[in-house]
């Protein structure tokens, strides 16, 4: 997939919901519902995240594209995947949904994330230090490779192979 240089959008759903049914696995039953739905607008599906933030639970799609994504796509999606949210009921309780684009700076979370970002500059956050580099547990270079559920990590000329169990949180670097 290309991605376009500037794709900054956010679309929030300020309706609450109110569910009755009891919320098992609710990442995977809505991504198995609706990224067929998404996908068939026209959209990949970056993320799928069910999360409590403060006392509000937020499920949060993140969608892309190779044209990018603006306003009028997140509503787009927003509009479509409600109404099968309310009919699929797969959340017990309230929630707010959003739709936005993963931005210029995003979250590397799946395999195939580091596969379509072979190339650009990522931000790691290890769990511990690398023998190869002691002393730091964050590292920024350059994506060369992604195979065997390890990456190459280029730093200052210097190639290093990371697994990804060793990585807690990785994003893609945008410098302005």
């Amino acid at each position: 997939m290309t991605r376009p240089t500037l794709n900054l959008c956010f679309c929030y759903g300020e309706e609450t919901v109110k569910q009755k049914k009891p919320s098992k696995n609710v990442v995977a039953v809505v991504t198995e519902a609706l990224e067929p739905v998404i996908n068939e607008l026209g959209y990949d599906v970056w993320d799928i995240e069910y999360v409590k933030e403060g006392a509000d639970w937020f499920l949060r799609f993140t969608i892309d594209s190779e044209n990018g994504i603006d306003i009028n796509d997140c509503e787009k999606v927003h509009r479509t995947i409600d109404p099968l949210l309310d009919e699929l009921d797969p959340i017990e309780g309230a929630y707010h949904l959003e739709v936005s684009s993963p931005g210029l700076e995003r979250d590397i979370k799946r395999d195939w994330h580091y596969e379509v970002c072979v190339g650009e500059k990522l931000q790691l956050k290890l769990f511990a230090p690398l023998e190869a580099r002691p002393g730091t547990k964050s590292l920024v270079g350059i994506l060369k490779a992604y195979a065997d559920k390890k990456i190459t990590l280029e730093i200052d000329g210097e190639e290093l192979v990371i697994p990804l169990e060793a990585i807690s949180k990785a994003k893609t670097v945008y410098d302005f």
